[in-house]
């Protein structure tokens, strides 16, 4: 049973910083790509950040390149993303998620996790 279990996010104000993590079970979590996905209200849920196992190579949105770090603890199957220097737009639901799907892919997701970004 496949279980993704976000955590981590909140309100913060713009040019603060949050760290999520991503809790998982029930698939080989080093055979996979993690990532990270987010939607804002009324948009399409889009991929924030990737990375590839061993760990070590990642990619990342264009919006968030420079400002956001994933990494990842094999030894605890947990993903997390690092989000420094948040602006309002950063406001969205986030999720993870295993493999290199594009988002209308993946049939099971986890709740998500709120973050907030707000004077």
């Amino acid at each position: 049973q496949v279980q993704l279990v976000e955590s981590g996010g909140g309100k913060v104000q713009p040019g603060g910083s949050l760290t999520l993590s991503c809790a998982t079970s029930g698939f080989r979590f080093n055979s996979y790509a993690m990532s990270w996905f987010r939607q804002a209200p009324g948009k399409e849920r889009e991929l924030v950040a990737r990375i590839f196992p061993p760990g070590t190579t990642t990619f990342y949105a264009d919006s968030v390149k420079g400002r956001f770090t994933i990494s990842s603890d094999n030894a605890k199957n947990t993903v997390y993303l690092q989000m420094n220097s948040l602006k309002p737009e950063d406001t969205a639901l986030y999720y993870c998620n295993y493999g290199i799907q594009s988002p209308r892919a993946y049939r099971y997701w986890g709740q998500g996790t709120q973050v907030t970004v707000s004077s």
